[in-house]
């Protein structure tokens, strides 16, 4: 009884798919945003803590390209959270590349030090500590070929593709690597 109360949300998230592709759906669309946003922005902070406003503005171009691209999307292919996440890695990645066109003297890395949320939550901010930390330890715990590959695709943002070229890989030793080091991560952190 438990696993089918589990599929439901996911068949209802890909009808919802197919209602935007088909029918331009509105509510459709704002039962996924209302899933994934938060999602999205998690994904780009857990790479960039502090990145508020990267991570709205990347949780809506996501939700743009969902509405512009839901036509594309083909259950057969991927899970549509693989596609909704394909879609936020691309449009992190364009944004990083957009916006690091201004070149300037100052260190990015100096900024975001001195940045003080002012809708700071100091429980929110222990559990992300927490969890930063039990990320930390749990990749420390991986071989260092694995951890060097979810380096380059989750931490650079770099598809596979250039995570192979730059490591002088085959793409499918890439793949995999990533997907063993995600499976260990997973048993890991439940620890």
């Amino acid at each position: 009884m438990e696993s089918a109360t589990k599929i439901e949300p996911d068949k209802q998230r890909v009808q919802d798919m197919f209602a935007i592709a088909e029918q331009r759906d509105q509510v459709a669309l704002a039962r996924l945003f209302d899933h994934y946003a938060p999602k999205i922005r998690s994904f780009c902070l857990a790479a960039q803590p502090g990145a508020n406003l990267m991570a709205d503005d990347i949780a809506q171009e996501v939700m743009i390209r969902i509405w512009n691209k839901a036509h594309t999307y083909k259950p057969e292919a991927a899970s549509l959270n693989t596609w909704v996440f394909t879609l936020a890695r691309n449009a992190r990645i364009d944004y990083l590349r957009k916006n690091s066109r201004y070149q300037s003297d100052i260190d990015p890395e100096y900024l975001w030090q001195n940045i003080v949320d002012e809708n700071s939550d100091p429980f929110q901010d222990a559990q992300q500590k927490r969890d930063q930390q039990m990320i930390q330890q749990s990749l420390k715990k991986l071989p260092v070929d694995q951890r060097q590959v979810l380096s380059k695709v989750y931490l650079e943002g770099k598809t596979h593709k250039e995570a192979a070229e730059e490591l002088s890989l085959p793409l499918g030793t890439i793949k995999s690597r990533v997907r063993l080091a995600l499976q260990k991560l997973t048993i890991y952190v439940k620890r």
